[in-house]
């Protein structure tokens, strides 16, 4: 017998090798064998298996090595058969998202089920559940002991106490010899999470990260536990959904609502969506949790029957007052700095005195947004992509940076333009170094430090600056999104918003949803003790949302929200797909753009298919890394007549690449 097999990296075509007479392994498609070539030994995907070879084989065929060792998850090949088939991908690409695994001969012991821990006593780290979060336990407790498809979205307040809801349903998993996903948006709140649930977790559960930042070892031990049917948690933001899981018995996505859980990378997998198809494809139930649910799973409760549970009070300490301040309002005094109005200078004040804590939210990180000469206008832009460069200061050293390439130059004496001077270059809008700096000058007593996507990409540093934060050790910290949500820090009684309305006027449909959450889940940060907390929201525009920044007024909003998309066709009420086209040559991209687009009205009209076609047209940011790129929109009643659509059409017949990236 022979098999025709792919490898997971390398020589793109498929290869023939014959399955040994000595071979014992049941050998199916799907199956990853060792596979000799070139005088090394690679993984490869079995495509087909055929009893003698085609006529037109009329070389030697070389025997496979063995079978890959490779967890017996049975439902794992059509998962990732039907999530290839949505994002238009080859089923090998989500293979190749494991290969590290596959690569790599461990280089720790497998795991011995003879030594397994027993079970130690769980009774003093089991949480304390309110009335509240034991419903929640209570209902999804029986899917878990009788494994059925159930979505469960939690809408708790934040400090609600979801996270011990989470717990107490880990544990029972766990106990049943069943392994746990836990989703969460962001790296350094895995970390965070990570640390925490070790602490209060029982002993005998074992939790592994699999993320961007995960050890070698960390990985290799979750691939034998993986092997050996070992239930584990595993915690992460995309990867861990992609996981050959034997005894996957549980998914538990926190922060649900984010944005954050569709890739930046092409082919932009939403990790969240794939969750639920695979919590469905598994027959296990997924609980979905947070203080601002997206309006998509709030609509699911009402037409999917998805489960829905609201958890109304704080575990602990109280909602914080909101008062919201115009910066361009005329006051009687001039201010200290344009950005610190005098309401959130007092509150400063006012904390530091009481030896109270402060979080200062403002999402651009850098020390000012771009650089303008006064004379003639001329703005610093990257020479790769289409968009201007964003100061960033060390000390006396300024250097203007591309937040999309990484390209970087020294801000120059004099401009390029007219040679005005130094002091006619004007650095415009405010980061987080910038708005450090400021609070530093306002208040030289307090110690001051910055969470932003710079300061947190090492693990290390990113923890202790929570821990010091946590213990006192800082006074008021100043972040970007990633101190918006997870966190819970008792002493901060005071968060400061700079530019509430910085991300409303974004050209997306949901730029109001997305910004609401955001301020609502920093806020949140405030008010988690006993001790009387304020939010000071400042906006250079008044806008309808800031009406529902109080967290019981959210689901009015949301209510509002549905009724204008349901007028004017966007999700939930339809199904939103992106093709995007990318290219170097400014000009085959248009001419391909305009191409496609008649081809797709062609194909819709001659179907009738019912898709509404926008487009071609330049996104915001329509140049990086020398790469042009154009967008086409597709508004559908359903996926499947997009699916028919797309696939009548020879995508590799243009010179541009193209990108099906459909919208949750």
């Amino acid at each position: 017998m022979y098999v025709l097999v792919r490898l997971i990296k390398g020589f793109g075509k498929p290869l023939f090798y014959r399955i040994p007479e000595s071979n014992t392994v049941n050998i199916e498609i799907g199956k990853i064998l060792n596979v000799p070539i070139k005088n090394q030994f690679k993984p490869a995907l079995v495509l087909r298996i055929y009893n003698r070879l085609p006529e037109s084989v009329n070389f030697d065929i070389k025997d496979f090595v063995n079978v890959h060792d490779f967890p017996d998850d049975t439902n794992y090949r059509s998962f990732l058969e039907k999530i290839a088939k949505f994002y238009f991908m080859p089923t090998l690409h989500f293979y190749r998202r494991i290969n590290s695994f596959l690569l790599k001969k461990p280089r720790i012991k497998p795991f011995d089920q003879s030594n397994k821990k027993k079970a130690l006593p769980s009774e003093n780290k089991t949480p304390i559940l309110t009335q509240e979060q034991q419903e929640v336990v209570n209902y999804v407790q029986e899917f878990i002991k009788e494994p059925t498809y159930k979505p469960t979205l939690i809408h708790g307040v934040t400090g609600s106490g979801k996270t011990e809801v989470y717990k107490n349903l880990i544990i029972q998993s766990i106990e049943k010899n069943k392994s746990v996903i836990l989703l969460l948006p962001e790296v350094s709140l895995s970390l965070q999470f990570q640390y925490l649930l070790e602490k209060q977790l029982p002993e005998n559960i074992k939790i592994i990260s699999f993320h961007s930042a995960s050890r070698p070892s960390e990985k290799e031990e979750l691939w034998q536990r993986l092997i050996s049917n070992q239930p584990t948690l595993i915690i992460g933001v995309h990867l861990p959904i992609l996981l050959p899981i034997a005894n996957l018995g549980l998914i538990i996505i926190d922060e649900e609502h984010e944005q954050n859980f569709q890739e930046k990378k092409h082919p932009k997998i939403n990790s969240k969506e794939v969750a639920i198809w695979r919590a469905q494809h598994y027959n296990i139930p997924i609980i979905l949790g947070s203080a601002t649910p997206s309006i998509n799973s709030l609509y699911s409760c009402k037409k999917n029957s998805w489960k829905y549970f609201q958890l109304k009070k704080r575990f602990s300490g109280r909602l914080p007052e909101i008062q919201t301040v115009l910066l361009n309002q005329k006051v009687k005094k001039r201010r200290p700095s344009f950005w610190i109005s005098q309401e959130l200078h007092d509150a400063i004040l006012d904390r530091l005195e009481k030896k109270e804590q402060i979080i200062i939210y403002l999402n651009r990180r850098g020390y000012s947004f771009f650089v303008q000469c006064k004379k003639c206008g001329f703005i610093f832009q990257c020479p790769d992509c289409s968009v201007s460069l964003t100061v960033h200061s060390n000390n006396d050293n300024i250097k203007l940076h591309c937040h999309y390439c990484d390209y970087k130059q020294d801000l120059p004496s004099s401009c390029p333009e007219c040679k005005a001077g130094n002091k006619e270059l004007l650095k415009k809008g405010i980061g987080t170094q910038q708005a450090v700096n400021i609070i530093k000058n306002l208040f030289p007593q307090a110690l001051v430090e910055r969470a932003d996507l710079d300061s947190t990409s090492k693990k290390r540093s990113w923890q202790e600056t929570v821990q010091n934060f946590d213990e006192g050790k800082i006074d008021i910290l100043i972040g970007t999104q990633v101190i918006t949500k997870g966190y819970h820090f008792p002493n901060v009684t005071l968060v400061g918003i700079l530019w509430a309305d910085l991300n409303l006027h974004f050209p997306v449909f949901n730029a109001s949803e997305t910004t609401l959450q955001q301020l609502i889940q920093v806020a949140g940060r405030a008010g988690r003790g006993e001790k009387k907390s304020c939010v000071i929201v400042q906006t250079m525009q008044d806008h309808d949302i800031f009406k529902y920044l109080h967290e019981p007024d959210y689901l009015k909003f949301c209510k509002q929200e549905l009724e204008l998309r349901e007028m004017v066709k966007y999700p939930p009420f339809i199904r939103l797909v992106q093709i995007e086209l990318k290219n170097t040559d400014s000009y085959r991209i248009e001419q391909d753009a305009y191409d496609l687009h008649q081809n797709l009205e062609l194909i819709n009209n001659k179907y009738n298919l019912d898709i509404r076609i926008l487009g071609p047209s330049k996104p915001v940011v329509h140049r990086i890394q020398k790469t042009e790129s154009r967008l086409i929109y597709l508004k559908a009643k359903s996926f499947k007549n997009v699916h028919e659509l797309i696939n009548k059409i020879n995508l590799d017949a243009f010179n541009s690449k193209i990108y099906i990236i459909p919208t949750p």
